[in-house]
């Protein structure tokens, strides 16, 4: 079982910074490739980075070269970094984590989410 929780969001105004974390815990033998996706009313979830365990990155393509995705694998911590936020980038952010259990079964695990809301 892991348990994934999202933080950092809150309220930004447009073209400033947020830093959003995702903390695994739980029993595990690994966590591989995380995600952070986000979710509109009405929409569908969409991948925004992704890194694997030896920190290979991936973006889309709305926030390549503005978010920046990285991971402390001693803390099972993957942090998104979010600058020149725009008002587009208002989602709830979820992170999702591809993990080994302790008998070397892969799972998914979603956090609960965290609001980021850009003002203009």
């Amino acid at each position: 079982q892991v348990r994934v929780v999202e933080s950092g969001g809150g309220l930004v105004q447009a073209g400033g910074s947020l830093r959003l974390s995702c903390v695994a815990s739980g029993s595990f033998f690994r966590i591989n490739t995380v995600g952070w996706w986000r979710q509109t009313p009405g929409n569908q979830r969409e991948l925004v980075a992704s890194i694997t365990f030896n920190g290979r990155t991936n973006y889309a393509s709305s926030v390549e070269g503005r978010f920046t995705i990285s991971r402390d694998n001693a803390k099972n911590t993957v942090y998104l970094q979010v600058n020149s936020v725009k008002p587009e980038d208002t989602a709830v952010y979820y992170c999702h984590a591809d993990s080994l259990d302790t008998q070397l079964r892969d799972f998914g695990s979603w956090g609960q989410g965290t609001q980021v809301t850009v003002s203009s």
